[in-house]
């Protein structure tokens, strides 16, 4: 007898111990017979409200290692993907396997035990294509003496939609914080801006006038003090001046890669002399925007200036990478510029647009530059978002319509956060080389993710035999049982896997390997790459 069976059995057992739910009905008056045979209940009302709820309704036993089906209806069958005609004993929504995050499991049926009942409890369950789903669970439990296990009745409710709104609630709130924030900054400013012009204007002319005679040399020095302080103050009016309202500027169709060019060549001594290196994607056929080249120009310094200051305060050299391409769906062109410098800390990501917020030490910023760029950006109808991992350098994307109105926002999660990896989320990295693939290993570790790893691919198919899993990052070469052969039988074995995969290879122009991938449709990285980008993509994976 298998553990199954022995619940089910000692189930039955104890079923006449177990204390009896009473409806609340129960407690009141019987009411009169009825007056008219059409008034009375049929004999299978109850089971044909319970078959056509719009509810998934479960009851069944549960214990530590198996659970038993007594009770299942059509709804949960189409929240779960399984097939109409599945037989209620196979539909078994609270089984281990079922659960993304295993001890979200735990502590549910803990609670279940303890207090009896469960009241919206939320939950990220597999579906039976083993993609996740949240779920909301209202449910009461008795458990049984006999066993330990629990008799459940349980209303669950898809709710998965709801949370992707919850999730752009989020986004959307921190977008119209920032824009209320500097509006209202922008007005006080005004009025700041304006009352210090005149007189930096008059300290200004008055130092030049005053260097342009002869002095002695602690003068000079102190003259030149004085007007490079002036200076200063002057250009932080001005970008303050450039949110607090917005300026006459002149639109027109522009090529952003070739403002990007021209930007770079502004910057090449500095990055020259600095030990920057300057790696450039930028895509080809990019369509116009409509824009200030130069205002755009000063969105890009700001950028590229920033991550030069990072990479230089954390080791003194770095690798500045510059992608640009068109997402068609939103019909925006963007650019990433990412730098592998300390990266921006999670707890100051949501204030890195803030006015007068910098890390910078005393008088080495304003903390000005990404406000004015992200003034700038919306004003375009565009946007500004960073990602970062610590001590991964720090990835900040700008987004323009082609169209010269509003980028059209994403469907999915927030643009401002590095997206989140959802606990229990489990990534399997198949490399055949023992360093790289550590390394992989612990970059998705770092991420979030739980991560197991198999020398070659038939190690690989006995992992998915064995457990579920989100991602799988492939090398393409491997010994025994090679990258291509692994894709092929693990997607006849489990179809909703093959969306799942992303390529590693050092080999593709020209040969069977760019073939496979076309037909594949699935994403892949050169080698080498960026760990950062690996991590993106495994992310962009989970989508």
């Amino acid at each position: 007898m298998d553990d199954t069976e022995r619940l089910a059995h000692q189930h039955a057992d104890a079923a006449p111990r177990r204390r009896t739910l009473r409806s609340p009905l129960a407690h009141r008056p019987r009411p009169a017979a009825p007056a008219s045979p059409d008034a009375e209940l049929a004999p299978d009302a109850y089971a044909r409200f319970f078959e056509n709820l719009h509810e998934g309704v479960y009851i069944g036993l549960v214990s530590a290692d198996t659970t038993v089906t007594i009770a299942a209806n059509r709804h949960l069958r189409l929240i779960f993907g399984w097939p109409d005609d599945l037989p209620a004993a196979e539909a078994r929504p609270f089984d281990r396997a079922r659960f993304v995050d295993e001890q979200a499991r735990t502590s549910f049926f803990q609670q279940l035990t303890r207090d009896g009942s469960a009241d919206a409890y939320l939950l990220r369950l597999r579906r039976a294509d083993d993609s996740a789903t949240w779920v909301e669970v209202t449910a009461q439990a008795d458990q049984i003496p006999a066993t330990g296990a629990l008799r459940i009745e349980a209303i669950v409710r898809d709710v998965n939609e709801r949370q992707k709104l919850q999730d752009r609630a989020r986004e959307l709130y921190h977008e119209l914080s920032q824009a209320e924030k500097l509006a209202t900054l922008g007005q006080t400013m005004s009025g700041v801006a304006h009352e210090l012009n005149n007189p930096l204007a008059t300290i200004l002319a008055c130092a030049e006038r005053l260097t342009s005679h002869p002095h002695a040399d602690q003068t000079k020095r102190d003259l030149d003090a004085i007007h490079n302080a002036a200076d200063r103050a002057a250009r932080i009016v001005r970008n303050l001046q450039t949110f607090a309202r917005k300026r006459h500027t002149t639109r027109t169709m522009v090529d952003l890669n070739h403002v990007v060019r021209e930007t770079l060549t502004l910057r090449t001594y500095e990055q020259r002399v600095s030990n920057i290196v300057i790696l450039q994607a930028l895509a080809g056929g990019l369509p116009p925007v409509f824009a200030d080249p130069h205002q755009i120009q000063q969105v890009l310094l700001n950028l590229i200036v920033n991550a030069e200051q990072a990479m230089l305060g954390a080791h003194g050299r770095g690798t500045l990478v510059l992608r640009s391409w068109h997402d068609a769906e939103r019909d925006a062109v963007l650019l990433e510029v990412h730098d592998d410098g300390p990266g921006v800390p999670d707890d100051l990501q949501p204030r890195i647009f803030d006015p007068f917020f910098t890390t910078k030490p005393v008088g080495k910023g304003t903390g000005l530059g990404l406000s004015v760029a992200y003034a700038i950006a919306h004003e375009h109808g565009g946007r500004i978002s960073v990602s970062s991992s610590p001590n991964r350098g720090a990835s900040f994307v700008f987004e323009l319509p082609v169209g010269g109105s509003n980028v059209r926002l994403p469907d999915a999660r927030p643009t401002t956060q590095a997206p989140v990896v959802p606990r229990g989320t489990r990534a399997l990295v198949i490399e055949d080389e023992q360093a790289l693939g550590e390394a992989v290993a612990d970059a998705l570790k770092d991420e979030g993710f739980l991560v197991d790893r198999a020398s070659d691919g038939e190690q690989a198919l006995a992992r998915i035999a064995e457990r579920v899993y989100d991602v799988v990052i492939c090398d393409l070469k491997m010994p025994t049982v090679d990258g291509m052969t692994f894709f092929r039988r693990a997607s006849a074995e489990r179809p909703q896997l093959a969306r799942r995969v992303v390529f590693v290879t050092g080999d593709v122009a020209g040969t069977e390997t760019e073939r496979f991938l076309e037909e594949s449709g699935c994403r892949w990285l050169p080698k080498p790459f960026r760990l950062k980008d690996l991590v993106r993509v495994a992310k962009e994976t989970l989508r």
